[in-house]
């Protein structure tokens, strides 16, 4: 008994991991039907509305929380910068200090 739940809990982890595992972009610097291709600053923009975009994501199928028409590594900077923005990154206890006096 104790060795088959192991055996599921080892199997529900791998396939978990393997789900998350990222794939190629096919759209890679593709216009879109607008002949545009999304860069740096759309993606810092898409970034910071990404909480928002992601609520109406749920109800719409026409909303997307990533443009997949981007100009790769850039994109995803500016995605990435974005989101820190909104959420505050990693420092942001950082510079307050409960002082014992």
């Amino acid at each position: 008994m104790k060795k088959a739940l192991v055996l599921v809990g080892a199997t529900l982890a791998v396939v978990a991991l393997v789900g998350c595992a990222p794939s190629p972009n096919q759209l890679v610097n593709t216009p879109d039907e607008a002949g545009e291709v999304a860069g740096f600053w759309a993606g810092l923009w898409h970034g910071i509305i990404a909480p928002i975009t992601f609520i109406v994501s749920l109800f719409s199928d026409n909303v997307d929380i990533y443009e997949v028409h981007n100009n790769g590594n850039w994109y995803n900077f500016g995605f990435l910068i974005g989101i820190v923005i909104i959420f505050g990154g990693g420092g942001g206890g950082a510079g307050r200090s409960s002082r014992r006096e």
